[in-house]
């Protein structure tokens, strides 16, 4: 059994890494860090974990790298962006396993750092240090994992088939992206508030979006031919959930039936992403509550369109899940420990 910690509990994806943990057969946390609430025990501030006596004990700390080390096996980082860059130090120079929900090593080139998250790159020198890990694609090869971002995840597996065999223009891609309000994290905002989400759509960081050279590091790795893609993010009114809307034109000579095909090939083997047929397309009641990436296509033959819809929950595909899941793969356990499960119906 291996011990866990949880750096950031109290958010919405350091709680999420606790109820998805709660029930991992090779997996179980022993101790759990903040940056506020210290010595506040979690089931104070949770009275929904009063009934589950493995949780009586634990009580929010003061970080502690070498604390951390000694006791346990793995850390999560469920942390807001610019803490792990403060804080991983002692981990990497370790070879310490740790898995990061946050975006601070997801970029290699320090100025793409700063431009896109608007902050110094104290980290510099560590961000080669640290694997870029896309869990239905890639297996960890270094002690410290960078998680996708939610939005990156979706679009990534929207647009692998196509990127992978050059089945688009790749000068055509338009991604519509929304997210449910608790990608927003807890922390209050004019965006988040009641009064301004509630009966409202509203798009937000357009062209400024953090995910988007994420996004296009990965898709050149794929097809180094990849162009600049249009991206743009909106706030819907629900709790939880990743929608994504892709556009693109396919290339000469591409039919929709090679599409399909390529996606059944890419993704019929994935346990965690389903390709949708007949025609069906998604919606975020499929997903919500799970690790799956549900996928529908369709076709425009008057303009040569390519529709790709794809749905996650931002909570577990998008942040917690697919933590676990790398971490699952580290370790050597099977892929869906812990992860099983079905939608909130």
């Amino acid at each position: 059994m291996k011990k866990i910690a949880i750096i950031g509990i109290s958010g919405y994806s350091g709680l999420e890494l606790l109820r998805l943990l709660h029930s991992h057969p090779e997996a179980e946390i022993v101790t759990v860090y903040g940056t506020s609430n210290i010595g506040a025990k979690l089931t104070d501030l949770f009275p929904k974990l009063l009934h589950f006596p493995k949780y009586a004990d634990l009580t929010i700390k003061t970080f502690s790298s070498d604390e951390i080390m000694t006791t346990t096996d793995l850390v999560f980082f469920a942390t807001p962006a610019g803490i792990a860059a403060e804080l991983a130090t002692d981990f990497i120079a370790a070879d310490f396993p740790v898995v990061d929900l946050s975006g601070d090593f997801r970029l290699k080139i320090p100025a793409q750092y700063e431009k896109w998250y608007k902050k110094p790159a104290i980290h510099k020198n560590l961000l080669s240090k640290a694997d870029y890990v896309l869990a239905d694609f890639d297996r960890p090869t270094q002690a410290y994992i960078s998680n996708p971002g939610c939005y990156a995840t979706a679009t990534l597996l929207s647009l692998a088939p196509l990127y992978q065999a050059n089945l688009i223009q790749l000068d055509s891609v338009i991604i519509d992206a929304k997210s449910g309000l608790s990608g927003a994290g807890k922390k209050l905002t004019d965006s988040s508030h009641y009064v301004t989400a509630n009966e409202n759509v509203s798009l937000y960081k357009l062209n400024q979006h953090q995910h988007i050279p994420e996004i296009f590091n990965k898709l050149v790795s794929w097809n180094t031919d990849a162009k600049p893609i249009q991206f743009s993010t909106s706030l819907i009114p629900v709790n939880r959930g990743i929608f994504v809307s892709t556009y693109a034109k396919l290339a000469e000579g591409v039919t929709f039936t090679d599409v399909v095909a390529a996606y059944h090939q890419t993704y019929d083997a994935k346990y965690f992403v389903r390709v949708l047929t007949d025609g069906l397309l998604p919606d975020l009641h499929s997903v919500v509550g799970t690790n799956f990436t549900d996928i529908g296509l369709g076709h425009n033959e008057l303009t040569n369109t390519l529709t790709v819809v794809t749905v996650i929950d931002n909570l577990v595909k998008g942040a917690a899940g697919q933590a676990i899941q790398n971490m699952n793969h580290f370790f050597g356990f099977d892929e869906k420990a812990g992860l099983d499960l079905v939608p909130i119906l």
